[in-house]
């Protein structure tokens, strides 16, 4: 985590981890390695050795698990310590999954929430969208007891759909609407009034999520500061000095109402931010 002594260019460390760098073997190595083996006397041929242990070689690399400090909200086998609709969320291929169909019929924008609630913290998780509209809730509240109308959860949301329009965007949903587009450093003062200033080209760093595809998605939340990163790279930044912010809230993942979607999340760490940075300014 790192902060600037400019408090609205305040932003966590961008580091990625490489899974690749980390594989004990290459293909080559155990060809090379394996040469004839022995068996009872009798060799048995290179490319039958090599066979069996390539048909046995994952065929995707293990997660690499953040440094201590993170939690792991998902076991990649069941839905413990989440709460939703098990018609629509489920754990399929080792990930937490959001579906719909044309005979769901959905009335309104549904949500499997963590069973324990977050103030500052940075999540870190891979998501995959085949269709439609989702997103991460952070900080949010359920409606009314007494209340029908309006979404079951209201609040702060890291966006992203397939068409793009809102991937990468920070939205107050029912609230405040939009906090920070999309290639925005944005700075809300008390009042609400919104200073902006350009961090990215939106459709440049759009490029830089695959649809139907896995990709990174990091939230980093500590006080007002919020950034969104996708693939390493930051999407917006806000620094929300408005009273009316939520500051503690539900952790939840979406599925929007709309035509038939599915969507994928899985490697799911969070961490708690505890105490102020040094850094960080104390008005």
């Amino acid at each position: 985590m790192m902060f600037s002594s400019d408090s609205s260019r305040w932003r966590p460390s961008a580091r990625r981890f490489d899974h690749k760098s980390s594989r004990p073997a290459t293909r080559l190595t155990l060809l090379v390695m394996l040469g004839f083996v022995m068996v009872a006397g009798h060799s048995v041929s290179l490319g039958t050795a090599a066979e069996q242990i390539l048909a046995a070689e994952p065929t995707e690399l293990s997660a690499v698990v953040p440094q201590s400090g993170f939690e792991s909200l998902f076991d990649g086998r069941t839905l413990g310590g989440w709460h939703g609709d098990r018609a629509i969320w489920s754990v399929q291929d080792g990930a937490i999954t959001g579906r719909t169909t044309a005979d769901t019929g959905l009335k309104e924008n549904n949500f499997l929430i963590w069973k324990d609630p977050v103030e500052d913290f940075e999540l870190r998780l891979k998501f995959r969208l085949e269709n439609g509209n989702s997103g991460i809730y952070y900080r949010a509240r359920k409606r009314p007891a007494d209340q029908t109308k309006g979404d079951p959860l209201i609040g702060t949301q890291a966006d992203f759909d397939a068409s793009g329009r809102w991937t990468g965007v920070i939205m107050e949903y029912l609230l405040r609407g939009v906090l920070a587009e999309r290639g925005q450093r944005v700075v809300i003062d008390p009042q609400g009034n919104k200073e902006i200033t350009a961090l990215g080209d939106s459709a440049e760093l759009l490029q830089t999520v695959k649809l139907r595809e896995w990709n990174d998605y990091t939230v980093t939340a500590k006080g007002g500061r919020v950034v969104l990163n996708i693939n390493g790279v930051t999407m917006c930044e806000l620094d929300d000095r408005d009273p009316r912010r939520i500051a503690r809230g539900l952790l939840a993942l979406q599925v929007h109402v709309g035509p038939p979607m599915l969507v994928q999340f899985k490697d799911i760490y969070l961490r708690r931010l505890v105490g102020p940075s040094k850094d960080e300014p104390t008005e």
